[in-house]
């Protein structure tokens, strides 16, 4: 028990560091278009993400894929870019719109995987039982993304019901912030792909 409470700390502690903080502004990119009364929507769509990254998490623990670190490391950023520049294009909160969430939760949860595996394999060592380990990091994880969900839900319900600004207005407004970051990242991320 000592070992599952070890990781699912460090699953929640390494989502909601700072110093990670592009996988912060993914899960504020998928909420962006979100308030609290739709806390079971993003319910929904943080756990497509947690899917996600949980099956390449766990096929690169066990070297069943393996893809060059710093390709991973360009592409997290990208997926913030697409999912933010998706919030600030969008017309209306439509059904579609849910759906396609989701996709971009589950498809890019797979490229975040692989960024947590380095991570997950240098705590692990030569450690051969990772059933129970990885169980607790994804939980961990998963946590972790619900705070940061309920610190975005509860900042834009106060933002838009308390400050009178427009639902819309708020979505572009954090949509295009985390889109400038990313975009950085990505540019900062390629340099580092092109010139090993």
């Amino acid at each position: 028990m000592q070992e599952f409470s070890l990781y699912f700390q460090e699953g929640w502690q390494h989502i909601v560091d700072l110093k990670g903080y592009d996988h912060i502004l993914f899960v504020m990119a998928l909420c962006a278009v979100y308030l609290m009364k739709d806390w079971k929507k993003v319910l929904i769509l943080v756990t497509a993400f947690t899917i996600g990254h949980s099956i390449t998490l766990a096929l690169s623990v066990l070297h069943v894929i393996k893809v060059n670190t710093s390709l991973i490391e360009f592409l997290i950023p990208v997926t913030i870019v697409i999912t933010a520049l998706s919030n600030v294009f969008r017309r209306t909160e439509e059904a579609n719109t849910v759906q396609l969430n989701y996709f971009f939760a589950l498809f890019f949860g797979l490229i975040h995987g692989m960024g947590f595996s380095n991570y997950l394999r240098s705590m692990l060592g030569s450690q051969t039982n990772i059933i129970q380990p990885l169980l607790a990091f994804n939980l961990g994880l998963e946590f972790g993304q619900l705070i940061i969900v309920g610190v975005i839900l509860l900042l834009a319900q106060i933002i838009v019901n308390l400050s009178g600004v427009k639902r819309r207005e708020w979505t572009v407004f954090i949509s295009a912030a985390i889109f400038g970051i990313a975009f950085m990242m990505s540019l900062e991320r390629l340099g580092t792909l092109m010139n090993p």
